[in-house]
């Protein structure tokens, strides 16, 4: 199996759209009013879970199935509204990491300097 990058994601999207003659429909707006959509559906299968523990080690295979279908929807819409938009996915999320980090800076430590 290959492993999966954003430059094969992207890839397979625009192959994809091409043999559907599909790339006048995909604007920006377009593409992101989809995405909108799908990350509804992504809400709809959280929605009455409550909390929800990381792993969803409650979830049974049929869920966490439907769950990776719609996360990759939304992944894949993303994938293709960045190409269709000129923006390097990639670069732009470890930018964003960065300027995070800097915004958010991790709390340094301190000796405990209290004496017993």
């Amino acid at each position: 199996m290959e492993e999966v990058s954003l430059e094969l994601l992207k890839k397979k999207m625009q192959d994809f759209v091409k043999e559907r003659d599909w790339e006048k429909y995909h604007t920006p707006r377009n593409l992101l009013l989809n995405m909108i959509g799908e990350v509804g559906e992504l809400s709809e299968i959280f929605q009455w879970k409550g909390e929800v523990a990381k792993g969803v080690p409650d979830w049974d295979e049929a869920e966490k199935v439907h769950l990776g279908e719609e996360l990759s929807d939304v992944l894949l819409n993303l994938v293709r509204l960045s190409d269709v938009c000129g923006i390097d996915l990639g670069k732009a999320a470890l930018r964003k990491v960065q300027l995070n980090a800097l915004k958010y800076p991790a709390p340094t430590k301190t000796d405990d300097h209290t004496s017993a």
